[in-house]
């Protein structure tokens, strides 16, 4: 029996995410200034206004995933503490945000026709 307290999957999200929306956003928002994970759970929540919930579960082994393949940089902001890391872009991981970006643009420009076009027939 389905959970009931958990919403049910919106394709058009779900479509993004495997297309690679989180590491695009990840690496858009590091390339822009050094971030820190719940900094970017935060700031990908405004952004999509809570359609892209994402939580540490998920957030923290993509950011690691991101620096171990020399995507992100990361340093912490007390060594000694570890209290935040906070990542920034390489130039690889610049080169992957354009790939991202680029691969993206196409079903972002299908889905915004798409609900232009339901928005002209039904509103």
């Amino acid at each position: 029996m389905p959970n009931p307290s958990r919403r049910p999957a919106d394709p058009l999200v779900g479509d993004l995410r495997r297309a690679g929306l989180l590491p695009l956003l990840v690496l858009h928002y590091v390339s822009r200034e050094p971030s820190y994970g719940n900094q970017l759970i935060d700031r990908i929540a405004g952004l999509t206004g809570g359609a892209l919930a994402v939580n540490p579960n998920t957030m923290y082994p993509l950011l690691r995933g991101l620096e171990a393949e020399g995507l992100l940089a990361g340093e912490w902001e007390h060594p000694v503490r570890r209290s935040r890391r906070f990542y920034r872009v390489t130039a690889a991981g610049e080169a992957e945000r354009a790939r991202l970006a680029a691969d993206m643009q196409p079903r972002l420009d299908r889905i915004a026709r798409s609900i232009a076009a339901i928005r002209r027939e039904v509103l």
